[in-house]
């Protein structure tokens, strides 16, 4: 029972820190991408997308761990945007395939410039080698969960 008291307590572990900077930044960044009509699930697709053009809806969803019904209401929310248009694939006419366009691109490009802005704002106070070292380590548990860090 001490020890929920002392310094070894929740707010001490890794778990409790990374979840509570996480809600924090990622409700910043919901607030700073709000302007272009977007929410973090949309820059979620837009950025899968950007990763691979020409994916299904349901590869997507498998890609995201989403329910399909879930990418087609993004993606009919990022179609009304302009930002992406649904194709019928020449080889299987029952396949949607999803594919950016350039407002898309567009949208992508400045909801990245909007996370590294938000990255500086973070970082700071920190030295440039404190910066590095949490990007790699960031970058190694994410790559652990099978996340995209590139």
């Amino acid at each position: 029972m001490n020890e929920v008291r002392g310094s070894a307590g929740l707010p001490d572990t890794l778990v409790f820190r990374l979840g509570t900077l996480g809600s924090v930044i990622g409700d910043r960044f919901a607030q700073r991408i709000e302007r272009h009509d977007l929410k973090p699930k949309h820059v979620g697709l837009l950025t899968a997308l950007g990763q691979g053009s020409f994916a299904s809806q349901q590869e997507l969803a498998g890609r995201l761990g989403v329910a399909p019904s879930l990418v087609v209401s993004l993606a009919d929310h990022l179609e009304s945007l302009g930002a992406l248009r649904r194709v019928r694939d020449p080889r299987d006419r029952r396949r949607q395939a999803l594919t950016l366009t350039d407002r898309g691109l567009e949208l992508l490009a400045a909801c990245t410039a909007e996370a590294r802005a938000l990255d500086a704002e973070l970082t700071a106070h920190l030295g440039e080698p404190e910066r590095q070292a949490l990007h790699a380590a960031l970058g190694s548990l994410a790559a652990r969960e099978g996340l995209p860090t590139g």
